[in-house]
């Protein structure tokens, strides 16, 4: 252990966009059921046009069937690699952060042997031995809790670079008879963290908060068998109690922004975007509302401030906070970009249920 100051800064950024595109309407076809598994009185087509009302949701991405989840952080990582100009060898922690493994199209069941991390080091081709890979499962907010441990690593002085990716095919763990399939979607995303010494200007990771509900919330998110009694198989589907769940987050997620935001020694003024986990964008921007009323800023929130992709690229879970931050790094995102000097709130809530944050300050 070290005692000289130190400062985690992203180096590098990197993302994979799946390629197929479905619209709200590419489910209109669908027979949606209820939890005793009977039908809805509207049509899967008004369903369809109703959902995007609610969530303001339109377009996700799917990954193509030849592909799974280890694929696309390859390709994120790949991307992260040649962008920056970092030699992988250098890498000291492949830190992934996932939840259901590499699931086939053909085959819901997970994949988690070796873990995902081994199989993208494998696939780049890293030699190095004390480049350690391992995975984390925590929900959606699992990308942003590996950067709060990568930070730790960085900051004792164990680690030189760290590679953090969030990566998930959410499409191959839906049931298509319930409603809130059409939140989700596939992609990976991808940074490496590096230290370097603390400078007289700080930069980098600032301060972060974590915190898990279990007594109360350990269920909003779970798995079981479809809606369809008649389905045929006994596979295990992403199910969520999402009614509850936006209650949760609209209560507790301001409070815990506000709380890393202070911890930070800075107001909300201070914060210049909120990278959020991209869930549902109507509950986030009342996420963000709630957070303004906070600090007594009711009405004050611009949408400009909170970049969102979930309206054309869906809930991708671990994967939606790395990649809106490497499209706003590499200009992909209209109207948003991430400047020198600027700072960050970056955030996510869910399975668990867990909510975490940090702030990051742009080197200038």
């Amino acid at each position: 252990m070290t005692s000289q100051p130190f400062q985690s800064v992203i180096v590098g950024s990197g993302s994979y966009l799946p390629t197929q595109r479905l619209s709200n309407q590419d489910f209109a076809g669908n027979t949606f059921l209820d939890e005793d598994g009977n039908p809805f009185d509207k049509t899967g087509a008004e369903i369809a046009g109703r959902f995007g009302q609610i969530t303001d949701i339109h377009e996700r991405r799917y990954v193509k069937d030849s592909m799974m989840s280890s694929d696309m952080a390859t390709l994120a990582a790949e991307n992260a690699l040649s962008s920056s100009g970092i030699d992988p060898e250098t890498l000291d922690y492949l830190i992934v952060a996932q939840n259901w493994g590499d699931v086939r199209h053909d085959n819901p069941q997970a994949d988690q042997v070796p873990n995902i991390a081994a199989r993208i080091k494998h696939n780049l081709g890293i030699e190095n031995p004390f480049c350690v890979a391992y995975d984390i499962a925590f929900g959606c907010p699992g990308w942003v809790q590996a950067v709060i441990q990568a930070n730790y690593y960085l900051k004792s002085g164990d680690a030189k670079r760290i590679m953090v990716i969030g990566s998930e095919t959410l499409s191959r763990v839906i049931d298509p008879h319930d409603r809130d399939c059409m939140l989700y979607a596939d992609g990976a995303g991808a940074v490496i963290l590096e230290r370097q010494d603390a400078q007289e200007e700080p930069a980098g990771i600032m301060t972060h908060v974590a915190r898990s509900d279990t007594k109360e919330y350990a269920w909003m998110l779970w798995q079981q068998e479809s809606f369809n009694k008649d389905y045929g198989k006994k596979d295990l589907f992403l199910k969520m109690h999402g009614r509850k769940l936006y209650k949760y987050a609209l209560r507790h997620v301001p409070e815990a922004l506000k709380a890393c935001i202070e911890k930070s020694g800075l107001h909300l003024k201070d914060i210049d975007k909120l990278l959020i986990h991209q869930a549902n964008a109507k509950m986030d921007e009342a996420i963000l509302d709630r957070l303004f009323k906070l600090y007594d800023m009711e009405g004050q929130a611009k949408p400009c401030m909170m970049p969102l992709t979930v309206k054309f690229l869906g809930n991708s879970s671990v994967a939606t906070v790395p990649t809106v931050y490497d499209l706003m790094v590499k200009g992909k995102l209209d109207g948003q970009s991430i400047k020198p000097g600027q700072t960050l709130l970056f955030a996510s809530v869910g399975a668990g249920m867990h909510i975490n944050a940090f702030t990051y300050k742009v080197p200038s």
